[in-house]
């Protein structure tokens, strides 16, 4: 019988996660390895096994990603929370509670809704190992397999990377004779873990295939398009200042002496990772991969509601062309958070959680239709974008018509009105699928999808739309039906606007070919390519002409495109912005307001904090005294 790869992970989730000792590079089940190698089938389960380490991208209770920073935030912590949300380690991390006794969405270990990577690392060296043993697989077979293993392998020690900076490389399991010190391995330099990592995803590129064939049994299933992807994210976080000249590193050793951190800047850095991110490109495009834009040409809607259909769209259809890593199934989770309380749904509806909510600092993020910052448009009435304004009919796709909200909602990009749900604003989809016949959100205290109870519902007085997919169904009786989608890990757009960056970053000015990737990605979000949009709309028209100028562009435009998709946690820190970012108030709408006058007020939720040791997780405390070669991380 046919079963695609995430039935298989979740079983194999089941039975491969007991240990959760420190780096447990010797199995603990040593009798049993040789049986689960003695015929394709039982590899095969094995291959599965491996691949359920993976992190769950798509989960916001283990994805630090999503709440673990400033993008979204939840109603007051308590048993309510708790019962709606589970576990809200990652949004601990944002509250200022990480720490080393035990740490949070602990990927090290294995804990606190984190994955345990390094038994990941140790399953995939024994597969490594013991694929030679069956004989009833095909020779492309077995060579293909070993390809995907190599990969995650690769991931796991960039995502500990990307975590912890310096860690040590298993590259091969010991043997259970081995001695105690044999054991302790330590951390490596960051460049000697870029390199092994690289080379890993090297040799597993050339024995993948470009595309699932059998998409009835395979996918979720490495490619060499993610491979390479994978490959080009690592390259550009080696490039990037956390990891490249960054000072306050300078110190740090593992037991020899050895610095772990590299504290000289290499423009020859970004130049690599420059290359990488375009062979990324090439071999996407090779596989078909391309900016989605809607095709439904059965639905009899306005462009404008088309655009803002290809830019949700991009994200929620299942497996489309943009998407070059899903992650396969699980999206009614985060689906039923962001869903907000519609007309005929009732309030205590557990599918519709109403509480995934935007911070003020992202609605304030989205450029203005002329795709210039707000504060930076000519045109734009910045100082006045808290005063009240009626919707009229020139608005009528994005606001509904009639409806008293703010003037901060008005003349905005479309990827606002796609992103982020809002009071008065258009909900397109969940059964209605007619411009003339839509849904809009009521969020004030009392309203449909405002504060009405002690749970469930917007604490900043906002949803994200972003993840929602419009085909869902609201029936009769409150019920609501999710259409899942694959969850996307990295999409063109993505790498589009590394190659911006990259490029940018590696030369002394930026030129034509910086402005052409960049604008890729705003001709598909409806905007003008950024030098005509500057140059007439800016209050600064020489920015785009700048190196500087450029960076700030770029990663604004990153952190509009892939807002709420779980990249803006980690750029943030490869940056080394969150600082600036994350020692601000977060803020919202006043939600205990009826009225639009005392509503649109924003409110502080809570005062955020974030140092320099934040950029990187704490090691376990246990875990430095079981092995006294590993060194902590800065500031822990």
């Amino acid at each position: 019988m046919k079963k695609t790869l995430y039935i298989i992970l979740f079983c194999a989730c089941s039975f491969f996660h007991a240990c959760n000792d420190y780096l447990d590079v010797v199995p603990d089940n040593v009798a049993t390895i040789d049986n689960a190698f003695t015929d394709r089938t039982s590899a095969e389960k094995f291959l599965f096994t491996c691949y359920s380490y993976l992190p769950q991208f798509q989960m916001p209770q283990t994805n630090p990603a999503f709440f673990g920073g400033d993008e979204a935030w939840l109603f007051p912590k308590g048993s309510y929370l708790t019962a709606s949300f589970g576990s809200t380690a990652t949004w601990d991390i944002a509250r200022g509670n990480q720490n080393v006794v035990e740490p949070l969405v602990n990927y090290w270990n294995g804990s606190s809704g984190g994955r345990p990577l390094w038994i990941g690392i140790r399953d995939c060296n024994i597969f490594l190992e013991k694929i030679v043993s069956p004989r009833d697989i095909e020779e492309y077979e077995r060579v293909r397999w070993i390809a995907e293993v190599k990969t995650l392998k690769a991931f796991y020690h960039f995502y500990l990377m990307q975590a912890y900076g310096a860690i040590p490389i298993v590259d091969e399991n010991l043997e259970t004779s081995s001695k105690p010190e044999e054991v302790r391995v330590e951390r490596k330099s960051i460049d000697e873990v870029v390199t092994y990592i690289v080379g890993l995803l090297d040799e597993a590129m050339v024995d993948l295939p470009d595309v699932i064939q059998d998409k009835g049994t395979e996918l979720g299933h490495i490619t060499k398009p993610i491979a390479a992807a994978i490959k080009a994210k690592v390259l550009v976080l080696a490039a990037s200042p956390l990891f490249n000249g960054n000072n306050v590193y300078s110190g740090i050793t593992n037991e020899a002496g050895e610095p772990l951190f590299p504290s000289a800047y290499s423009n020859e850095k970004w130049i690599v990772a420059r290359d990488a991110v375009k062979e990324a490109i090439d071999i996407a495009d090779a596989a078909g991969n391309k900016l989605y834009k809607l095709k439904n040409s059965f639905l009899q809607v306005s462009d404008s509601t088309k655009l803002k259909l290809s830019l949700r769209n991009a994200v929620t259809e299942k497996w489309n062309e943009e998407i070059i890593w899903g992650a396969t199934g699980g999206t009614w989770t985060i689906q039923r958070l962001c869903q907000p309380r519609l007309e005929s749904m009732d309030a205590l509806n557990g599918n519709v959680q109403n509480a995934f909510s935007p911070t003020y600092r992202m609605a304030e993020l989205f450029y203005t239709k002329n795709g210039v910052p707000i504060d930076e448009d000519k045109t734009w009435d910045y100082d006045n974008r808290l005063e009240l304004q009626t919707a009229d009919e020139n608005h009528r796709y994005y606001i509904d018509k009639g409806y008293e909200t703010v003037k901060l909602h008005f003349d905005r990009e479309a990827r606002f009105y796609s992103s982020i749900g809002f009071d008065g604003g258009i909900w397109y989809g969940a059964g209605r699928d007619d411009d003339e016949n839509t849904w809009h959100l009521e969020m004030k205290a009392k309203q449909i999808a405002g504060l009405r109870g002690p749970t469930n519902y917007p604490i900043t007085g906002m949803v994200v739309k972003k993840l929602v997919n419009y085909k869902n169904i609201i029936g009769s009786g409150s019920s609501y039906t999710i259409q899942e989608y694959s969850f996307p890990v990295i999409r063109l757009s993505d790498l589009y606007l590394l190659y911006a960056e990259t490029l940018n970053e590696s030369k002394d000015a930026p030129d034509g070919e910086v402005y052409e990737w960049l604008d890729k990605v705003r001709t598909r979000a409806g905007l003008n390519g950024v030098v005509d949009a500057y140059q007439t709309y800016s209050t600064n028209p020489d920015k785009v002409s700048s190196k500087d100028g450029m960076r700030e562009i770029i990663q604004q435009e990153r952190m509009i495109e892939l807002a709420f998709e779980g990249h803006r946690f980690w750029d943030l820190r490869r940056w080394m912005r969150s600082e600036e970012m994350m020692n601000q108030p977060v803020r919202g709408w006043n939600v205990q307001e009826e009225s639009a006058d005392k509503f649109y007020k924003p409110v502080i939720l809570f005062e955020q904090s974030f140092t320099q040791k934040d950029y990187l997780w704490p090691i376990k405390e246990h875990d430095l005294l079981v092995n006294t070669k590993l060194v902590q991380n800065y500031g822990w």
